[in-house]
């Protein structure tokens, strides 16, 4: 090829480039533009909201994991005429016997809302990498729903993943929430960033949409466990309708194993699946010196073993690192809180929502600057994770689509659209991260990186984004 083809076909290839992406001081800022158009709720006579057909049908279904090291769920369901059973009957896919492990429930009011029968059943010493089926009951209505357990806490456990926030029930989130159902590498388990039915959006914070929303997910939570984080849209603290108390609604219907890791308190709490050990925190619960949640994160990772649980991730709700107008820096005290401790222990992943946009960091750290010393600029660190904003669900608020110019050097990718992501551990040193927009096709992704473990294979995966 002579020099005027070589030059044609250079060409080319920057045009495809730029026509996929602008290249700024940082890294990649999408130039996809979304509508800027908010989607709205849908109807509450929509399908997707639609009440279990039969007297006292159990509805709103979710099961979360319900142990340390993923051998026991937590099953909850409501009934809303009357409490029902709070026994749940479960059986192994190739086994005829049948088990019963019996559960408890409450109710809650708040403002001028009384809540149905909500109840929560811990079905424990499960096998591991085991398909069984459950049954909840109302009374003279029965359903039927299944789970697969994890493999083993071990190394080099395969699993996969899904990534959701801020998600609320607007025709967006249902395009989300179907995208993700589609998507051939779905998650075989949802880490949840926070964010979930937007109740508080509502006049007196209408609880009935809590309802509605718990309805909608059902398909899918149903089937396959969401790690529940709290964000800022589950605190309804309303002094001025007599509403005191933070996470009312929401730690009575979404319970989680915090105990497990000896935590305090439902809003921060560890947890063991397959390969990797997730940390969950409350942006919203006191985190400074010597709060609990404090002493308790201080506490927690130590005890990682990187042997066993080589990958570890961390969610929260709202970012540390982020370059949206949106929300900017208001996640700056607990990064300088706790941010060493990720780079020390090495954290390979940091999952936030709250911006609603998707946006993915360089390993960078700031845990150099104090207030006298003048370094204010997060340098590159591969002691330090991924910091990855994915608040992107669809909710009623809309997009952020405000991003700062020019793009900081620490962000590698950014934009303003919803959609999803997947994790997929391979094995203790690679895995595969993938962030799919509602716009395209089930399979296409939009953004993509290969992780690789630096306990087992210290290797600079800065430059493997796709």
């Amino acid at each position: 090829m002579g020099p005027s083809g070589k030059t044609v076909v250079l060409a080319v290839l920057a045009a495809a480039v730029l026509h996929a992406a602008v290249l700024c001081n940082g890294g990649i800022t999408s130039s996809f533009v979304r509508s800027p158009e908010k989607s709205g709720d849908m109807p509450l006579d929509s399908d997707v909201f639609k009440v279990p057909p039969g007297y006292n049908a159990p509805q709103q279904v979710h099961i979360t994991q319900g142990d340390l090291v993923g051998k026991a769920v937590i099953v909850s369901w409501v009934t809303a005429d009357e409490p029902g059973s709070n026994t749940v009957v479960y059986w192994a896919e190739n086994s005829s016997h049948k088990y019963k492990a019996k559960g408890s429930k409450t109710k809650y009011k708040f403002y001028n809302y009384t809540s149905g029968y909500i109840h929560h059943c811990t079905i424990k010493k499960l096998e591991y990498d085991t398909k069984y089926y459950y049954e909840v009951e109302g009374g003279n209505t029965r359903r039927t729903f299944w789970f697969t357990t994890p493999p083993e806490v071990g190394p080099d456990a395969p699993y996969t993943f899904g990534l959701i926030g801020d998600l609320g029930q607007t025709y967006d989130s249902n395009a989300t929430l179907t995208h993700y159902e589609q998507n051939p590498n779905k998650g075989q388990a949802v880490l949840y960033v926070g964010d979930l039915s937007y109740a508080d959006n509502y006049p007196f914070h209408d609880n009935v949409r809590w309802d509605t929303w718990a309805r909608f997910v059902e398909r899918s939570v149903a089937y396959q466990p969401w790690i529940w984080t709290a964000g800022n849209h589950e605190i309804d603290f309303v002094p001025e309708i007599g509403e005191t108390k933070p996470f009312k609604p929401y730690s009575h219907r979404y319970h989680v194993p915090y105990k497990a890791s000896n935590s305090t308190a439902p809003f921060w709490y560890s947890i063991k699946r397959a390969s990797a050990y997730i940390i969950v925190l409350s942006s919203y619960s006191a985190y400074g010196k010597y709060t609990p949640q404090y002493e308790w994160l201080n506490n927690e990772l130590p005890k990682v073993n990187r042997s066993e649980t080589p990958w570890l991730i961390v969610l929260m709700h709202s970012p540390w690192y982020n370059s949206n107008s949106y929300h900017y820096m208001e996640g700056e005290t607990m990064r300088v809180m706790y941010e060493p401790w990720f780079v020390k222990y090495k954290v390979d992943v940091v999952f936030a929502g709250h911006v609603h946009a998707y946006e993915r960091s360089e390993r960078v750290s700031n845990i150099a600057y104090n207030i006298i010393n003048g370094l204010c600029s997060p340098v590159s660190d591969q002691s330090a994770p991924v910091y990855i904003t994915i608040g992107d669900g669809g909710n009623i608020e809309g997009l952020a689509n405000n991003l700062t110019e020019p793009q900081p050097k620490y962000s590698a990718f950014r934009e303003a659209s919803f959609g999803h992501a997947t994790f997929s551990i391979k094995n203790r040193t690679h895995a595969y991260y993938s962030w799919h927009r509602n716009q395209d096709g089930y399979a296409v992704e939009a953004d993509s990186m290969w992780f690789f473990n630096r306990f087992w294979h210290p290797i600079d995966d800065s430059t493997t984004a796709a």
